[in-house]
């Protein structure tokens, strides 16, 4: 039986003035999962991302990338992992080519694997009219599609995205999403962090909850509704961060 490609126990994390960023958290994530975590601000997504990809230390428990702990073993856990993350990190004085090969080289491709690589990213991205131009220079969409160039440079197993289309237009988001169920679908394991609910429902073939530090309910999207007691994926939310009154159903309703 293959490992896991995350594997996360018990993690926990208390930052130095006293709050509790994770409380315990455990979830398993199957090699070729598409896996979206939902969960309002605060709750612990980004914590347990960067605690999984090694920028964050936790306080107790244990992460396994494809077997490899991600604390003790961090570049063999770390080499397996693509993040895309929701900040715009980019370096604003290399090139969108500059970027790719840089990140590439980090991960130690050869000098024809990068070149290889960039020229298909850049394309698959529709970035090559912009190779030669430097990342300051791109509109917010650019920046965002070479965000997710760079996570996927080396190849990835598990790619990681925390709010991928957080301010992008309708057009880039549905090339994204056609994009990653694609390399999904060929075999890449995605972990999703996500405030658009149609996306996750549209994307993931599992969801976590995560509220408070902890995992309050995971399942596909019907099967968290049902849970909840509620017609969808947006109400069994709602139910979740305690805001029923904002459902679609009750506000119609209630104009009815």
């Amino acid at each position: 039986m293959s490992a896991a490609a995350l594997r996360i126990e018990n993690l926990e994390k208390r930052y130095p003035n006293g709050v509790e960023a994770l409380r315990g958290v455990s979830v398993e994530i199957p090699d070729g999962e598409f896996y979206g975590l939902l969960g309002p601000n605060g709750a612990g997504k980004s914590t347990l991302i960067h605690c999984t990809t090694g920028l964050a230390q936790p306080t107790g428990g244990t992460i396994e990338v494809f077997g490899h702990d991600a604390i003790h073993d961090y570049s063999k856990a770390r080499a397996a992992v693509g993040l895309a993350p929701q900040e715009v990190n980019l370096d604003q004085f290399l090139t969108c080519e500059e970027t790719l090969d840089f990140h590439g080289g980090y991960f130690g491709m050869g000098r024809r694997d990068r070149r290889e690589r960039t020229r298909e990213l850049l394309e698959t991205f529709s970035l090559t009219p912009k190779a030669k131009d430097r990342t300051r220079a791109l509109s917010g969409g650019m920046k965002r599609r070479l965000i997710l160039a760079r996570a996927l440079m080396h190849r990835p197993r598990l790619l990681i995205l925390d709010e991928p289309t957080a301010g992008v237009d309708i057009e880039l988001r549905l090339e994204l999403w056609h994009y990653v169920q694609k390399i999904n679908a060929e075999g890449t394991t995605i972990l999703l962090t996500t405030h658009y609910l149609e996306e996750a429902d549209q994307l993931c073939s599992r969801i976590g909850f995560i509220a408070g530090g902890e995992i309050a309910a995971e399942g596909s999207a019907d099967g968290l509704a049902g849970r909840y007691g509620v017609a969808n994926l947006e109400d069994a939310y709602l139910a979740l961060v305690g805001r029923k009154e904002l459902s679609r159903s009750h506000i119609e309703s209630e104009v009815v």
